[in-house]
């Protein structure tokens, strides 16, 4: 075993983490699909794709437990004589063993795409659900709800939106994620770009994608073609 074993090991992880958000994405959009084609029986399938979508919430979580403990204890043992490495194997395993077991399934539904998938579906089931009288009825409350597909920090419209759980305003994902990590390295707080919003400090935990109003943008887009 060498140091950069180890850091090959980690890397092959996180690409596997990279394919596991987007199957995550692919079980959303299969839902929203579904939701939307107004099918009466989806009730099951939906059901199917929680499950699975949790199930992929469930590996990204023990990947990244898993990841996040041998860095640690690569840190530590890179101070340390090569002989050091003989024991990570076992040490990485039991400090994971006591993590995992310390975590409960209810938490996967906290995973931001697991709540994206829920308040997607949820906001496209509205109609169903009698919230909207009509189709009519129910553009007229989108667009009051969303006021515009523009990004106030980029000015532009948003290609993946996402909603802000505290103050409600909507920002593209990249530059909101850009301004995040920009202000936390010069270890001060973001403020919420909207004018007059008092949301002082917007974190990335804040941040969870709205699927219904992407899908809005994409098909605005589609007809402009």
């Amino acid at each position: 075993m060498s140091f950069s074993a180890v850091q090959a090991a980690l890397s092959g992880l996180r690409s596997c983490q990279e394919d596991i958000g987007t199957s995550m994405d692919m079980v959303i959009d299969v839902a929203m699909d579904l939701v939307e084609s107004n099918e009466t029986e989806h009730s099951s399938s939906l059901g199917t794709l929680q499950a699975k979508i949790l199930e992929y919430a469930e590996l990204d979580r023990e990947i990244n437990c898993f990841s996040n403990i041998v860095e640690q204890f690569n840190s530590e043992v890179s101070q340390q004589s090569p002989e050091a490495l003989f024991s990570l194997s076992d040490r990485v395993k039991e400090q994971f063993d006591a993590k995992m077991a310390s975590l409960s399934d209810a938490e996967l539904h906290n995973h931001q795409k697991v709540v994206a998938f829920k308040e997607g579906v949820g906001s496209a089931l509205q109609p169903e659900n009698g919230e909207a009288e009509d189709n009519q009825d129910e553009d007229i409350a989108l667009t009051q709800r969303y006021v515009n597909f523009t990004c106030p920090l980029t000015q532009g419209d948003m290609e993946n939106p996402m909603k802000n759980k505290v103050c409600n305003h909507y920002y593209d994902e990249g530059a909101i994620l850009a301004m995040i990590k920009a202000r936390h390295k010069q270890h001060k707080k973001f403020r919420c770009p909207v004018v007059g919003c008092e949301n002082i400090n917007v974190t990335q935990a804040d941040l969870v994608p709205d699927l219904l109003l992407k899908r809005r943008i994409q098909k605005r887009n589609a007809s402009q073609v």
